[in-house]
């Protein structure tokens, strides 16, 4: 798949009616989206499979072939980060709930103003572009917990036999990295349910918001330095500001997230605050 490049969105705007493409695509080229056309589902999906989209918009009837409902599920086998907006002229709740089901992010009416197809495919690109942030996030977190199983296997293949007392040591080994089940993770005191934005401490299930979630995951994605509040901005958040002003932009998600984990029961700070720098995880996230 062929990626764009990394500061402009790229958008797939799919419809049968070659005018309502043209104006479509010209109203996103305008505010500097890359914008590619189709003029069916299957032209589209077969689009899609050779380069990456962060949002496709997308007519429901599109004869014959695949519709825009059928095209959001199977997009979505494509690239589960890839943000679908359905539009249609002959709306429904029953295809509108089924659209949601399969993953579709908006919903439009056509016709459609420019103002608001430019708005929803702003949603889908931050959309699109917070479920890569946190797919990298989590990539990060697997790789170090990798790492740190490797490690401490080989620590255990060098231990003298005599210092065992003769005995082989026992050594759970399973498919998956130390610390994690499926998409479960381990941090410290915390179990981390990535597809959930949900965390527990000693079986007593936090729900996070999604900025405070990939916090989380980040700063234990980076855990062992301290995390300035400009990066955490730009790579939790998505847009760059000055140091000041992302202090105070991830004061109170911090601050929420902390407490949240006392009303848990979390006594230790997990999150330490170095001031004048930034925050990192305790090391109690490494034990």
């Amino acid at each position: 798949m062929v990626d764009n490049a990394p500061d402009v969105a790229s958008v797939l705007v799919v419809d049968d009616e070659a005018a309502i493409r043209y104006s479509v695509s010209k109203t996103l080229q305008r505010v500097g989206y890359t914008v590619r056309e189709a003029a069916n589902g299957d032209e589209a999906l077969e689009i899609a499979r050779a380069q990456h989209f962060d949002v496709v918009l997308t007519d429901i009837r599109m004869p014959p072939g695949l519709d825009g409902v059928d095209l959001v599920r199977v997009l979505k086998e494509v690239d589960p980060d890839m943000v679908v907006i359905l539009m249609t002229a002959y709306p429904s709740l029953n295809t509108a709930v089924e659209a949601l089901r399969l993953g579709a992010h908006d919903y439009l009416i056509k016709p459609s103003s420019s103002q608001d197809i430019r708005a929803s495919v702003a949603r889908g690109v931050e959309r699109a572009r917070n479920l890569k942030r946190r797919r990298r996030l989590l990539d990060a977190i697997r790789s170090s917990v990798q790492e740190l199983a490797t490690s401490d296997e080989e620590m255990l293949d060098a231990l003298d036999d005599d210092a065992l007392g003769g005995h082989e040591p026992e050594i759970y080994t399973s498919a998956e990295p130390s610390g994690m089940t499926s998409n479960i993770m381990h941090l410290g005191p915390l179990t981390i349910y990535p597809g959930r934005y949900q965390i527990s401490v000693d079986d007593r299930p936090i729900d996070l918001t999604p900025t405070e979630f990939d916090l989380l995951l980040y700063l234990a994605a980076h855990r062992g330095r301290v995390v300035s509040c400009h990066e955490l901005v730009r790579e939790v958040r998505g847009y760059a500001v000055e140091e000041n002003e992302a202090r105070e932009v991830i004061r109170p998600h911090v601050s929420n997230l902390r407490r949240k984990l006392k009303s848990a029961g979390q006594d230790a700070d997990l999150i330490v605050n170095v001031r004048g720098i930034g925050y990192r995880l305790s090391e109690v996230a490494d034990a």
